[in-house]
Parts: structure tokens; C-alpha cells; sequence
């Protein structure tokens, strides 16, 4: 076990060191990148089985495992949903003082996709304020639902890890942001004053809009048919047939997520069934921010 654990002096020495990195650049980053402030402050340091710290999480945060070169092979950063829905509805046009702090919850498929900016950022900002030897770059795993972290192979063993917990203000929002890696690791980690670089925030948002884009949702078409009453309903059997409503061209509504996003009508082409598009939710933003809603 030697090098495996260390003492609270030397850990909480670490810890308040990459904090203060933490409080300096992340903010400038996120101001520089998204035109949004927030503001970071130390919440807690804690120490245990990695394992055991990211349970105590909870349920509600969005995880992401990554590595260092030079720093740590395999470390986790967790951030509450809370924050991740905020910044969403904020990049959608929603002013931040005025977006009330949303209920934890799960993230959906969209939105993990848009937490992996978030995450980048963090690893970013960990990049600058260690010394790993070289100029490496964080590797990242796709982010998951707390309930979602895959179970470790036969033969794991869970290391005793440090946790830094970092308290994120954004607008009414606050939230938390977590660092969490082997002690063996931590132990060695010796803090830079390096300032870390930020992009433009037209690259942030041209990124959030693609990820979007990216994103896979399952699409579904609704057809009204003609109205029965509840005794014909009761007695249909296979075989029998309800007829569309309409006479003519028959009318679609198209979804996905359970929002409305186009109208048109049902045809065949060969084979297949198709609608054919007469009609658009709105503009290209708007049906985003609407599926996003």
C-alpha cells in the first residue's frame, strides 16, 4: 500500500491548490467561450474508495472517466445536472438571471452530448494547472447517467482516491462540479500558474449547435383516423379496418422526443411508407430550442 495513501495535510495542500486554479480559470474560460459568467468556489475534500466516493454523488450527476498522460491514467469528473440543464437553456437564448434552478434529474441523450463541452473544459483547465512532462492532451469517455457507469472488470481493485468538490454558480443555478482520482496520483501532483487559453465563443456555440445536429433522436408519425365509439373500439378483431380521417391527401404529424416538429402527408414510395414534409414547426433554431424544451 505505500504511495497508495497519504496524509490530510499533504492531500488538503493539493486539493486547495488545484481549487484555486479551478476558481481562476474556469470562470474565464466559461466567460470567454459562452459570454456566460459563473462563478466557482471550493465546496469539499473528501477521501475514500473511488468507488464509494462517486456513489455518494448520487444519482443525478453526469460522469465522465478520463486520463492524463503524465498525470493520471484514470481519473472521473462528475458534474450536477442541474448546471448542465441551465447552461443548455442559456445557450438557447434564455437570459441566466432569469432561468429558474431546474429540478435534478437524469440527462437525456441530447444532453449528455452537450455535458461533454463541460467536461472538456474541466480537463482542460486540469491540462494547464498540473505538470505531467510533456504537452498532453486529456482523453475523454463519452459522459453517462450516474446509474449508467459500467461495472469494473474481474480482478478490479478500487483505489483510495481524494474527491474535489467545486461549488458552480450561474445565474439563480447552483451546482456542483467534482474531480475525483487515486490518491496514488493525486499524491504526485505538483500545481502550474500556466493560464490555460480560451477560444472564441462563436467556436462554443458553432460546437454546441453540432453536437446537437449529431445527436439521434427516435422520430415518429401520428395519423388521425376516423373517430368510433368506445363499444366498436372494444369489439375490433386482426383484420379489421379503421379508415384515415382524411379523404384525401392524408395529413401528418411528425415528433420526436413528444415535441411537434413538422406537418405533411402519408404516401408510399415502392415499398415503403413515407411522409412527405408540407409544413415546419418554425425556424431551424426554434425547432431545436423546441426538441431541446
Amino acid at each position: 500500500m505505500t504511495g497508495e495513501l497519504g496524509d490530510a495535510a499533504s492531500i488538503e495542500r493539493i486539493g486547495h491548490e488545484l481549487t484555486a486554479a479551478y476558481i481562476e480559470f474556469l470562470p474565464d474560460i466559461f466567460h470567454s467561450e459562452t459570454g456566460f459568467k459563473i462563478e466557482v468556489r471550493f465546496g469539499s475534500l473528501k477521501t475514500g474508495l473511488k468507488a464509494q466516493l462517486l456513489a455518494d454523488l448520487g444519482d443525478t450527476v453526469a460522469l465522465c472517466d478520463a486520463s492524463l498522460r503524465g498525470w493520471c491514467p484514470e481519473f472521473t469528473m462528475a458534474c450536477g445536472s442541474t448546471f448542465v440543464l441551465t447552461l443548455v437553456e442559456a445557450m438557447l437564448g434564455a437570459p441566466p438571471e432569469l432561468i429558474e434552478p431546474p429540478s435534478e434529474r437524469a440527462l437525456s441523450k441530447i444532453e449528455l452530448d452537450l455535458t461533454e463541452m463541460i467536461f472538456s473544459k474541466v480537463a482542460n483547465v486540469l491540462r494547464t494547472a498540473v505538470a505531467t512532462g510533456g504537452n498532453f492532451e486529456p482523453v475523454l469517455s463519452n459522459p453517462y447517467n450516474a446509474p449508467d457507469r459500467p461495472k469494473p472488470p474481474e480482478g478490479y481493485r478500487d483505489p483510495n482516491a481524494a474527491l474535489i468538490s467545486l461549488i458552480i454558480s450561474f445565474g439563480k443555478t447552483e451546482s456542483m462540479i467534482h474531480i475525483v482520482a487515486p490518491q496514488r496520483n493525486f499524491l504526485k501532483t505538483k500545481v502550474t500558474a500556466a493560464k490555460p487559453a480560451g477560444r472564441a465563443k462563436k467556436e462554443w456555440t458553432d460546437q454546441i449547435k453540432e453536437q446537437v445536429q449529431r445527436s439521434q433522436v427516435g422520430v415518429e408519425a401520428r395519423i388521425n383516423l376516423q373517430p368510433q365509439t368506445l363499444g366498436i373500439i372494444s369489439k375490433l378483431q386482426v383484420g379489421d379496418v379503421i379508415p384515415f380521417e382524411d379523404l384525401g391527401d392524408v395529413k401528418v404529424q411528425v415528433n420526436a422526443n413528444g415535441k411537434e416538429l413538422y406537418f405533411g402527408e402519408f404516401g408510399r414510395s415502392g415499398t415503403r411508407y413515407t411522409v412527405r414534409v408540407t409544413d415546419t414547426y418554425s425556424t431551424e433554431t426554434d425547432l431545436l430550442e423546441h426538441l431541446m424544451g
